[in-house]
């Protein structure tokens, strides 16, 4: 059956792994209850997930970009139901926070291997809009993993949304096991060679780009709840659907952002920052409490937002294809910086501007990426990049 192909189960452990990572914001108020605890210690539990992802990434999927991805890919997803099962039934604060820590390491890990498998199982005409596809997991994770674990703890209980993200990690990994081909055993190139890429000043103009549209991204997005309640007059039931639509606009935009990309990545990747700050402006302007026109303006901006996935994944790691793997560590650390900054960013311009600083928050960062991006245009054009680079003299290759 197509949909039980390889890339429905690693699309499906994309989405577990970020329902694991995002969705314990939907039940903070249930872990400040269970363990006594302030709401800036629960806090702790979402920004140390990134923080490790931020310091760690790069090497850790460097470190297993040798190995078997197969054998990597369940390992990873074995682990992070693991965590969310022993999670469910953690007897204080710090055990919980220790277990946020442990697939934080891995996420990645299965992150950069997942793209890395999906593009080998397609022709290279294909490989973005596999990927694309890929993303829809990702995406769906980061925008319901949140209302999900959310509903399930109110209806259930704490132990089943994490169980749930157990289950679903569970799903993925035997159905890599059994669907994914074992014909490919990771890229043994040298580590030096990978590493070499951090010599391109391109490499670093793309980074800079796709960290300042996760900034943009979350000045607003980590907001959303309480735009849509004070601006648009929302009550808490209206905005849970709203999100919902967030959702579904955001895997509309990531399909066709895929389409759009293997067409022409530099036009598409330049009016995406330009597209987002649009979808802010309509936002800010037209915001209300009337159903219908906010749907239009919700949709689209989910889809702008969620489509800065593909867009900025494509157009990083399509910079350095001879390490996949390690580029991809990269790009997964570096828009996690992003997404702090961004909700950093977002937070004080509310405070100091109300509501609206978190608009004109992300503008900035919008008119940045552009810049960025033009930047790279202009002084390096738009040539392919080269092939292969040279060992970095200062390390060892490992046979």
């Amino acid at each position: 059956m197509k949909m039980f192909n390889p890339l429905f189960f690693i699309a499906l452990g994309l989405f577990g792994v970020y329902t694991i990572e995002f969705g314990v914001v939907g039940i903070l108020p249930v872990i400040i209850e269970r363990y006594g605890i302030s709401a800036s210690q629960a806090g702790y539990l979402v920004g140390l997930f990134a923080l490790v992802i931020a310091l760690f990434g790069p090497f850790m999927v460097l470190l297993f970009s040798r190995y078997n991805r197969k054998r990597i890919l369940t390992v990873s997803l074995f682990i992070f139901a693991g965590s969310s099962a022993l999670s469910a039934f953690a007897p204080n604060y710090e055990t919980l926070a220790i277990l946020r820590i442990i697939p934080a390491f891995f996420h990645p890990v299965y992150f950069s291997l997942a793209f890395v498998a999906v593009i080998s199982l397609y022709p290279k005409d294909q490989a973005t809009q596999a990927t694309a596809k890929a993303f829809v997991g990702t995406s769906m994770g980061m925008v319901l993993g949140m209302p999900i674990t959310t509903w399930i703890a109110a209806r259930f209980s704490y132990e089943a949304a994490f169980l749930f993200c157990t289950a679903v990690n569970v799903i993925a990994g035997l159905g890599i096991i059994a669907r994914l081909p074992d014909t490919f055993a990771g890229q043994r190139t040298p580590y030096g060679e990978q590493l070499a890429i951090l010599r391109k000043p391109t490499l670093w103009l793309n980074i800079a780009a796709s960290t300042l549209i996760f900034g943009a991204m979350f000045s607003v997005y980590s907001y959303s709840a309480e735009y849509l309640s004070r601006e648009a007059g929302m009550n808490g039931e209206v905005i849970s659907a709203m999100l919902i639509l967030f959702g579904v606009g955001g895997v509309a935009g990531n399909l066709l952002a895929g389409r759009l990309l293997s067409r022409n990545k530099v036009g598409t990747t330049l009016m995406h920052p330009l597209m987002l700050g649009m979808a802010y402006l309509i936002l800010h302007f037209f915001a209300s409490p009337d159903i219908l026109p906010m749907v239009l303006i919700v949709v689209l901006w989910g889809a702008t937002h969620t489509s800065g996935l593909i867009v900025t994944q494509v157009w990083l790691t399509s910079e350095a294809p001879q390490a996949p793997e390690f580029v991809t560590g990269l790009y997964i650390s570096f828009i996690n910086l992003g997404v702090t900054l961004g909700a950093t960013a977002g937070g004080w311009c509310l405070e100091r501007m109300g509501m609206e600083g978190t608009i004109i928050s992300g503008l900035v960062f919008c008119a940045l990426a552009a810049a960025m991006i033009v930047t790279r245009v202009l002084v390096y054009g738009t040539r392919k990049p080269d092939p292969a680079p040279q060992s970095l003299p200062l390390c060892t290759k490992v046979p």
